[in-house]
């Protein structure tokens, strides 16, 4: 015992625990979103990859089954957000808007799948490239997130450039005030003007830093938008939107 309570004093900063006292039970809350650039810093930093990936879900283990979700998140991010920070990747300097960052399966008590499986990616990535920002993203989010699809990789990339052609963008984004700061409800707004079919409930904003970083549209497994169901939008008063 004087011995544990030596180790103790010399490690009081580290938190020492008698290791004969049970640990404290893990919280079963899901743990915030990180922002976009505390997701940028868990991601490779040379493309959109780590461009507003944020969570407030937990994340199932990684031995899920493909093909067991409840609906899909199609994430659109905003490119000169991100090259705000990251000029020196490939997507950049070409004067993007809103670029495809992924379409993710997800559950609706706001868990989520990820590798579920080693399925060879697409048989082209940089074809790909016509609506994803990078060829290393696309490789990524098959990676990540196709993977749990239960489609084929070439099946899952057309169910995603489906799904981004339904979508009309509108095209004032990051223009006038939009700089100086704007309301996410403005925001989301303007996506349901531009796609009256779509429930105005199918659209979340995602922010990092009171930044515009990304619009979601939740989808059910079919492509057809629905009300989002765990899925957290940005809480912001106002976000500032990085013009083009």
């Amino acid at each position: 015992m004087r011995a544990l309570s030596s180790i103790c004093l010399l490690a009081m900063l580290a938190g020492c625990q008698n290791p004969n006292q049970p640990s404290a039970s893990p919280s079963s809350e899901p743990s915030p979103r990180p922002s976009a650039r505390e997701y940028q810093a868990q991601e490779p930093s040379n493309s959109q990859e780590g461009g507003s990936h944020r969570r407030s879900r937990r994340g199932r283990p990684e031995e899920a089954a493909p093909g067991q979700f409840d609906f899909y998140l199609l994430n659109l991010s905003w490119s000169p957000e991100f090259c705000a920070t990251h000029e020196d990747s490939p997507e950049c300097g070409r004067n993007l808007g809103f670029v495809v960052h992924g379409l993710w399966p997800q559950d609706a008590n706001g868990d989520y799948p990820q590798h579920c499986s080693n399925a060879p990616g697409p048989s082209d990535a940089q074809a790909e490239t016509d609506i994803f920002p990078t060829a290393s993203l696309v490789e990524h989010e098959w990676e990540t997130h196709g993977t749990c699809s239960g489609l084929s990789a070439n099946d899952y990339f057309a169910e995603i450039h489906k799904a981004y052609a339904a979508v009309k963008v509108p095209a004032n984004i990051g223009q006038g005030n939009d700089a100086n700061g704007v309301s996410p409800d403005d925001l989301l707004a303007r996506f349901a003007a531009a796609n009256p079919s779509y429930p105005p409930a199918s659209f979340a904003l995602s922010c990092g830093n009171n930044r515009l970083t990304a619009v979601e549209i939740c989808l059910t497994r079919d492509l057809h938008p629905e009300p989002c169901q765990g899925v957290r939008s940005c809480r912001a008063n106002v976000v500032k939107v990085t013009p083009r």
